[in-house]
């Protein structure tokens, strides 16, 4: 399972400046930019820091180092993406080495579930208690990604009924969700359980969203083609979302505002030199200004990674292909301050890049965005190696979506 005898994982061996773009950035990707990304080793699956992060409740939320920060409890946001870590890692690890893990996830979100709101809660205490009658609409978004991707997914179908159950009594107030993030999770939520066999709403429910959030990209000036006046955190979950319903509702014009979405936040990441470098945390990137260098977060990496893969099997555009590369190769150093930011040795992540270096502590956030980047980009590369010979890369254009 990639771990030694001592609780380990088996080792795989192995601060340019920012381009800084202003408010008339284009969209100006085309192919592979006249450069070849370098490929970083592909490490084993290694659970030691998440099984570190997790008691009988869930995972903390926060750490202190490597070491879990109890004072701040759980929360339904981090227990939604482990499930979906745990689903990621039976691939390789077989359905009951995560099993019990798949299992405490579920029984989180269940108990997170408001039956009288419809909504699901969020912060959870360290004795259990619960911090919040009403989550944000990004949780609610999230669980139901995490739902719909156990129905699909789950080897145990015992577990993938009862995320049905759930999904469906959830869907509803999905409907209501307005903020393009929860939105553009909903939509991807949904196209998930559909993949599932999952029927009632969730056809009707997966096309209206996925209309609204196109509509949020439709007529906008070319000056600042985004929804929002500044762009924030996890902003590629946008034009993935986007993709993956042009695919699903074969919708072509919802397919091109979904790369060109991708391609103008690749251009506006982009250093001189071929590397990531995200939008910081700091002050984000408000219209009209430059993009805030730090700090940069593991989970806009990780959204990058998980939008191109989609874009590259949606197209077959290599452009995409090397973008997943690229966002893989900032967790492993191949950002700005060319520093490792993930720990494949544990499995743990460093929470962000700051102007002085890494973060030393380690959230399950940034833990699991990192053990998502490296699942999608070992999936995506035992699926692209067939195609590369005949891959192409079209610059002006998408591809039609197959009828």
């Amino acid at each position: 399972m990639g771990h030694t005898q001592d609780g380990t994982c088996l080792d795989v061996s192995t601060a340019p400046v920012r381009n800084r773009l202003g408010p008339n950035l284009r969209p100006r990707v085309s192919g592979d930019g006249g450069r070849s990304v370098v490929e970083r080793p592909l490490h084993p699956v290694c659970r030691v820091h998440l099984d570190e992060l997790g008691d009988g409740i869930g995972v903390w939320q926060h750490a202190i180092g490597a070491r879990p920060n109890r004072a701040f409890g759980y929360c339904t946001d981090d227990v939604a993406r482990a499930l979906q870590v745990d689903l990621l890692h039976s691939r390789s690890l077989g359905w009951p080495a995560i099993e019990a893990s798949a299992w405490r996830s579920m029984a989180f979100l269940r108990d997170a579930f408001n039956a009288p709101q419809g909504r699901f809660r969020n912060f959870r205490s360290a004795d259990g208690e619960w911090l919040d009658d009403v989550g944000s609409e990004d949780t609610h978004a999230r669980a139901l990604v995490a739902l719909g991707t156990a129905i699909a997914d789950a080897p145990d179908r015992r577990l993938a009924g009862e995320a049905a159950r759930l999904f469906e009594a959830a869907l509803p107030a999905a409907r209501a969700l307005t903020g393009p993030r929860p939105v553009a999770a909903a939509v991807l939520g949904c196209d998930a359980a559909l993949r599932g066999g999952a029927q009632g709403e969730a056809p009707e429910v997966f096309r209206a969203l996925a209309t609204r959030l196109a509509g949020a990209f439709a007529d906008l000036p070319s000056d600042w083609p985004w929804p929002d006046q500044v762009v924030t955190y996890e902003n590629a979950l946008l034009p993935r979302a986007l993709i993956v319903a042009g695919g699903g509702l074969a919708d072509e014009t919802m397919l091109r505002l979904g790369c060109q979405a991708l391609d103008w936040l690749a251009v506006a990441q982009t250093t001189d030199s071929g590397r990531l470098s995200l939008v910081g945390n700091k002050r984000w990137w408000p219209r009209g200004e430059s993009p805030e260098r730090f700090d940069q977060q593991p989970i806009d990496a990780a959204s990058l990674l998980l939008a191109a893969e989609a874009a590259f099997v949606a197209t077959g555009a290599e452009r995409y292909r090397q973008l997943a590369e690229m966002a893989y190769g900032w967790f492993l150093g191949d950002n700005d301050l060319s520093m490792p930011v993930a720990i494949p040795a544990t499995g743990g992540c460093h929470d962000g890049l700051t102007p002085d270096g890494v973060n030393l502590n380690q959230g399950a956030e940034s833990t699991l965005m990192w053990l998502t980047a490296l699942e999608h980009i070992r999936r995506l590369r035992a699926a692209s190696r067939p195609r590369e010979a005949a891959v192409s890369d079209p610059t002006s254009s998408v591809p039609q979506v197959s009828k």
